[in-house]
């Protein structure tokens, strides 16, 4: 009896460019641009189609269309993203494949997917946790942005309270997106441990915009008591 192997065809950059053409979405595309500066190549695919897409690339030859994928649509680089973390591959190929990413990041909507699907990240914590150091200390926007959002995805444990509190406290960079990503995380360590962060509240050394941004998220969330909420309003800062 002869063997069976599944084949699967390579999705070259034509065929990708074709396959997103078919999923645009023109009214989902001007929604978009305005929640996405700068990023003025949109086509409206949605990230669900984006995720479908980046798997079927994944089953194929993925390390050619990585090499060979342009930057001609926003999506491109979304998909970039997705292959990178949903091909399979050792955990030292992948992060050396998100090392040459990053620098690709140019938004917040590119680098909060990608980070949000690098579930690997929980197996290796540690090794992560280091890997994100440099970019932590970084002065570029989307590098900070990148470590931060890494942070609030896949590190919001009790074993990394102190250590994530003390990179907040160190980030001096005033890009807005950096600020915003650092009051989001601080909003979503404070829905999980709540004692911890209100005592983090009280003695930080957050700036004035990213500390009061901080606990209107908080207070935002549906999974604090009013009482709570109550309370961190009247800790915010007059500035």
């Amino acid at each position: 009896m002869g063997v069976t192997k599944e084949v699967t065809q390579r999705m070259d950059s034509q065929t990708v460019c074709r396959r997103l053409l078919e999923l645009a979405d023109s009214k989902y595309q001007s929604f978009q641009s305005g929640l996405v500066p700068g990023a003025d190549n949109l086509l409206g695919v949605r990230v669900p189609e984006l995720r479908k897409l980046a798997k079927e690339i994944a089953k194929g030859d993925w390390e050619a269309f990585l090499a060979e994928n342009d930057r001609e649509w926003y999506e491109n680089d979304m998909l970039q993203g997705l292959v990178i973390a949903c091909a399979k591959m050792d955990f030292g190929r992948r992060m050396d494949l998100i090392r040459d990413f990053i620098p690709r990041i140019n938004n917040w909507a590119v680098c909060d997917v990608f980070c949000g699907s690098l579930k690997e990240t929980k197996k290796h914590r540690d090794e992560v946790w280091e890997f994100l150091q440099p970019y932590l200390k970084s002065r570029e926007e989307y590098e900070i942005r990148f470590g931060v959002v890494m942070l609030l995805s896949h590190f919001v444990e009790e074993a990394y309270l102190d250590r994530a509190f003390a990179v907040f406290d160190a980030i001096t960079c005033d890009a807005y997106y950096v600020r915003m990503a650092v009051a989001w995380a601080v909003s979503v360590y404070f829905v999980h441990f709540p004692d911890e962060s209100m005592a983090y509240l009280l003695h930080n050394q957050l700036d004035d915009w990213t500390y009061n941004k901080a606990i209107q998220k908080i207070t935002e969330s549906d999974r604090v008591e009013k009482e709570m909420k109550d309370v961190l309003r009247g800790m915010k800062r007059k500035r």
